[in-house]
């Protein structure tokens, strides 16, 4: 399998929170895009231009960012293939439908090809994620996961009903202090004009869970935005909003400055 020349973009900052990127990429390689059928080329379930969003948004962040697509394999799905949400529809390491439960596959991927990719891709991710999530907490003596994502509103194969503008996971609270939990809540549920809750049906996934140990000075929490916040439209072609963008980014400012204010007290965590 041909990889990118770089599965992963690293910015290394000199402050106390990683920005995680597992779902903003759109490398397919050749043979992978080949077995996509047409519906699975359209790349819909990606999170568009979240990169973007979160971009210069606060000095010394530190940003890990997946250059490949979750079609090829999803880098914040449990390497095992266990489910992020038993019983729920969802979908694993590499997806066989999309976020409507349509197939994306002319050729279903076999055991060997899913191996290979976890290899290629997912493992060089997490690879620079606990690189750079090391290296931030040797100079602050903690660090703090901020995963970032996106998804449409509206998906009935997901969740009933609309899904709200914010969505907090620290999977029940285990994840971070509850101090980064709160404050986030907080800036989310004072925010004009926007919803939100933590943990409703984003508790935070593999990433979030798998990284987050506040005991030993890892805290990890996701925030899973609604598109309609800042996309024109949540279908093709996905055009970035820039008054909705630049609205919403206030709010996002708020909430990086504030967790890596709180970050010196949380030392004693560990």
């Amino acid at each position: 399998m041909s990889a990118p020349i770089n599965p992963v973009e690293i910015q290394q900052g000199s402050g106390p929170i990683v920005l995680g990127l597992p779902h903003t990429g759109t490398y397919v390689p050749e043979d992978v895009l080949a077995d996509l059928n047409t519906g699975g080329r359209g790349l819909d379930d990606t999170d568009w231009h979240i990169h973007l969003l979160y971009d210069g948004l606060l000095p010394g962040l530190t940003t890990v960012r997946a250059t490949f697509h979750r079609y090829v394999v999803d880098a914040n799905r449990d390497p095992s293939g266990a489910s992020l949400y038993p019983g729920q529809n969802t979908t694993g390491l590499v997806p066989l439908t999309d976020f409507d439960g349509q197939d994306i596959w002319k050729t279903k991927p076999t055991d060997a090809q899913i191996e290979s990719r976890r290899e290629t891709f997912h493992a060089p991710y997490h690879a620079a994620l606990m690189a750079e999530l090391d290296r931030v907490r040797s100079i602050h003596g903690v660090a703090i996961l901020y995963d970032c994502h996106s998804i449409r509103s509206d998906i009935p194969f997901l969740f009933d009903g609309t899904l709200p503008d914010f969505n907090i996971g620290t999977n029940l609270g285990t994840t971070c202090a509850p101090e980064i939990e709160t404050t986030t809540q907080n800036i989310c549920a004072n925010a004009a004009g926007y919803t939100s809750t933590t943990n409703g049906r984003f508790k935070g996934g593999w990433t979030t869970r798998h990284y987050g140990r506040p005991g030993d000075g890892v805290h990890a929490i996701q925030m899973e935005l609604a598109q309609s916040t800042y996309l024109q439209d949540q279908a093709a072609p996905w055009d970035y909003d820039i008054a909705g963008a630049t609205r919403l980014r206030v709010h996002l400012t708020e909430i990086l400055t504030k967790l890596a204010e709180l970050a010196p007290t949380l030392k004693g965590t560990i």
